[in-house]
Parts: structure tokens; C-alpha cells; sequence
């Protein structure tokens, strides 16, 4: 209890009291942890929760901390030193606005606020465009990695002013991630584009978890390949090109056993997977910026698809799968499987990367793709060895155009593209749902398609509604009669 005697001393601003380098909002877990986060790396801390009780346990369980709990936000505020910098760590949306309208009485000019949550970029737009006029930074940071990621090293997507970013970067750099010894939180762009950022990730996210799921349901239920098999499959493509954190905490789920029954740990679990709304917000930008996302899109609608379980139990039992033949697991097919899934993933970046693209050229972030990609190489959800390979590509080619028009990810395409159509032809023959696999194999042919049937659903609009047509022989727009 020392502890805490010592901070309502400094509440009541003793001659003694102790100014902070930065201070954080919200003590829940992620604020909680990235307060400690910058403790560790020797920053003095202020804290402040709604509830003073939260505070305060923080400072109980944690009393070797250089954290510094205040009751109040004038007090917390008043303890920063100038130009103040703190991060707001509480749920998106209203919440937000209404700590920053609590603490705006108590900043002073050049003072630097940032929103650390998973919020939508329009709204960090707002926020910031709010700010700006009366003299204040406000900063959109992205953050991922989880509870382990905020109190080790997150990955760090900071947007707004860049003078502003320039004066809260050492903070930033010290308690994010590192890969090959660069900090994962370089600067973004402007206005809401860190949490755009975010939020792309966050949909690739989805992608690269569904995709993974369809591969352990091809070898379970295809193959009725046993348990222990999979987690060995998974643990040696970790080693290979798909190397990533998702792949290797596969492998360790995949090894737990049921401490109640004699199965595994998974094959206990309900088949019903919730979500947080981050990838539906990125299905709706990709309709809002015409950009076909439909790998992750496919994920989002696959978890819906989990949620129905007692309507896929009727329809189960309506619609009996039949298998046509019996599976057999061939080593051929593990290295089809693993390259298929290479491949789709690749189509599911590529989307992801359209998408930050088309947003760009919207709002003129002067976004950087290839520090985008390195950026995600730690302490985030789809940290992998293959975003070394997207960096690169964006650093000799910053102006490239697609994904797939790298040299490297074009021959892996060449290569393997057949692995994925033989993979999404086996699902199909036999019934196993793979959207994720079907909807990559869809994008890649319909991208790689210079003459598509839209000409057909163009004549139908114009002889429904005489929306017109542009003509492969003239100039200009034309219409006909159709009768």
C-alpha cells in the first residue's frame, strides 16, 4: 500500500510530484499491458481508468512498475510533461469521443492525443480533423498482437501529422516489435490511414485464419487424416514458405489433448467462430472502393455460416454427403496441399494490398506499401516469412500495380497454380466447404481474364434500364433499341 499512499500524493500535486513521459487511458487489457510496455523500456507512466478500483489493482499486481495511478483526469493530465502525449486505450467508437472531450480542457496547444483501439478510420478522420483547428495532434494508432503483443512488442500503425509522429516515434519504436532489428511501427499517413492500415490487416487476418481451417478440414474430413498427423503436417510447413505465426500456433493447438476426454483439445471445441466486426468493416470498404476482396469476404461470410449451426444440423441431415471414393493422404498430396494454400494466401495479400491501394489514391496518404508489409513482419497476427518477400517487392517496384506482377509471386503463380484448381476440384467433387480456397482460384481466373461475359450483363442493363455501352470499334457511349 506504499505505493498507492505515494500516488494520492501526487494526485494532490505536491511540491514532489513526479512529471510523466506518457500517459494511457483504459486499463483493460491491451492499455494495461502497453502501459507496461513503456514502463519496462523506462518511461515514466501515467495511468487512468474510469473506475479508480481497476487503477489500482494495475498498480497492486504490479508494484515494481515505474506506473504513476491518478483519480482523476485533471491530475492525470497536469502530471504529463509538455508537449503532453497520451494514448487512449478504450472501446471504438462513443467512448472515444467522450474521453477526448473529458480531457481537451486540461491540454494546452501542440499537445499530442492518440487513439490506440480498433477504431474506424472514418471516425479517426473525424477526430482528427476535429483537433487539428484547435492546435492539437491527434493520432490514429493501429495496434496488433493481442495481450501478449502489447506487453512485448505489438505492431505499431501511427498516422496523422508526421511533426506529431516525429515527437511520439522514440516512445512508439521502443515498445513495438522488432524484425531484423527495425521497429515495427514506421509511420503510416495521414488522418485515419493507421487505422485503415489496421483494418486491412485485420481482414487478411480473417483470410489467412479461414484459410488455414479449410486446409485441416481437407486432411481431417477429406482424408480422415488423424490428429497427430495434421499437427506434424503443420509443424513442417512452418518450416517452409508459410512459415507465420498462425501456422505455427496451428501446430500448437493441434498438439493439445482434452483434459476430460481422450480426444484432442479442437476436436472438442463447437464449430462456431464469433468476431470482433474489424473484417466486416473491411468487406464493406472493398464494396465501397470497388475492389473484388473476396477471399476475405469469403472468411467473414464463413464465420456467419459457423454461427447457423443449428440450420446446417437440419440441412446435414437433409442433404447427406455422399462420398464419391475414398481418400488416401499421399505425400504428393500434403505438397499440393501446402502449395495451394501458398498460393491462395497470396491471392488473399493481394486483395488486401488492392484495397490499401485504391484508398490511397482516394485520400492521398502517400502510403508506403513496402513498409506496410515489413511493418507486419512482428508482433502482429499475420507476422510471416512471406511479408519479406512483399516488402521486397514494393522496394523495387514502388509503383507496382498488382501483387501477382512481381517477378517472384508471378512464377510462384506459374508454378502452382494447379496445386490450388486440383485442391478446389477435389472440395468441389466431394462436398467439403472450402470458400476461402474457391473464391482465391476465382479471383486469380477472373484477373487473368482479358475478355470477360461483363459485355452480356452491359447489354442487359442498357435494354432494361438504357444505361448505354461503349463499343469495342467506336469512341463515345452508344444505346439500342434491343427490339
Amino acid at each position: 500500500m506504499v505505493k498507492s499512499e505515494k500516488i494520492r500524493y501526487n494526485n494532490k500535486r505536491g511540491k514532489h510530484m513526479r512529471m510523466n513521459d506518457i500517459g494511457v487511458i483504459g486499463m483493460a487489457v491491451m492499455g494495461k499491458n502497453l502501459a507496461l510496455n513503456f514502463a519496462d523500456q523506462g518511461f515514466d507512466v501515467a495511468i487512468y481508468n474510469r473506475t479508480t478500483s481497476v487503477t489500482r489493482e494495475v498498480i497492486l499486481e504490479n508494484p515494481n512498475q515505474n506506473l504513476d495511478m491518478h483519480e482523476t483526469l485533471e491530475s492525470f493530465v497536469k502530471s504529463l510533461k509538455t508537449p503532453r502525449k497520451l494514448l487512449i486505450m478504450v472501446q471504438a467508437g462513443s467512448a472515444v469521443d467522450k474521453v477526448i472531450e473529458s480531457v481537451l480542457p486540461f491540454l494546452e496547444k501542440g499537445d499530442i492525443v492518440m487513439d490506440g483501439g480498433n477504431s474506424f478510420y472514418l471516425d479517426t478522420q473525424k477526430r482528427y480533423q476535429a483537433l487539428k483547428p484547435l492546435g492539437f495532434h491527434f493520432l490514429g494508432v493501429g495496434v496488433s498482437g493481442g495481450e501478449e503483443g502489447a506487453r512485448f512488442g505489438p505492431a505499431i500503425m501511427p498516422s496523422g501529422d508526421k511533426e506529431a509522429y516525429d515527437q511520439v516515434q522514440p516512445y512508439l519504436d521502443k515498445i513495438a516489435a522488432k524484425a531484423y532489428e527495425e521497429a515495427c511501427a514506421a509511420y503510416v499517413g495521414q488522418d485515419g490511414s493507421g487505422h485503415f492500415v489496421k483494418m486491412v490487416h485485420n481482414g487478411i487476418e480473417y483470410g489467412d485464419m479461414q484459410l488455414i481451417a479449410e486446409a485441416y478440414s481437407v486432411l481431417k474430413e477429406g482424408f480422415n487424416t488423424p490428429i497427430p498427423k495434421i499437427q506434424s503436417i503443420f509443424e513442417t510447413w512452418n518450416k517452409h514458405d508459410l512459415s507465420s505465426y498462425l501456422i505455427e500456433i496451428t501446430a500448437q493447438i493441434l498438439s493439445v489433448k482434452d483434459k476430460h476426454s481422450d480426444h484432442f483439445l479442437v476436436e472438442m471445441i463447437e464449430d462456431v467462430a464469433h468476431q470482433k466486426g474489424t473484417g466486416k468493416w473491411t468487406a464493406n470498404a472493398s464494396l465501397e472502393f470497388n475492389v473484388d476482396s473476396s477471399v476475405l469476404t469469403s472468411a467473414v461470410f464463413a464465420r456467419f455460416m459457423s454461427e447457423i449451426k443449428d440450420k446446417r444440423l437440419m440441412a446435414s441431415k437433409r442433404f447427406p454427403k455422399v462420398k464419391t471414393q475414398e481418400l488416401i493422404l499421399s505425400e504428393a498430396w500434403i505438397l499440393k496441399l501446402e502449395k495451394a494454400l501458398y498460393v491462395a494466401k497470396l491471392m488473399s495479400y493481394a486483395q488486401g494490398f488492392e484495397l490499401l491501394s485504391n484508398a490511397n489514391e482516394r485520400y492521398h496518404w502517400n502510403l508506403n506499401f513496402g513498409s506496410i508489409a515489413k511493418g507486419w513482419r512482428a508482433g502482429c497476427i499475420i507476422r510471416a516469412q512471406f511479408l519479406n518477400k512483399i516488402a521486397t517487392a514494393y522496394e523495387v517496384h514502388p509503383e507496382l500495380e498488382h501483387l501477382l506482377f512481381d517477378e517472384y509471386f508471378a512464377s510462384i503463380v506459374h508454378t502452382h497454380i494447379q496445386d490450388l484448381r486440383d485442391v478446389v476440384s477435389l472440395a468441389a467433387q466431394h462436398g467439403f466447404a472450402l470458400p476461402t480456397f474457391m473464391n482465391a482460384l476465382a479471383y486469380f481466373d477472373g484477373l487473368t481474364t482479358a475478355y470477360s461475359s461483363a459485355n452480356l450483363i452491359q447489354a442487359q442493363r442498357d435494354f432494361f434500364g438504357a444505361h448505354t455501352f461503349k463499343r469495342l470499334d467506336q469512341e463515345g457511349s452508344f444505346h439500342d433499341e434491343w427490339k
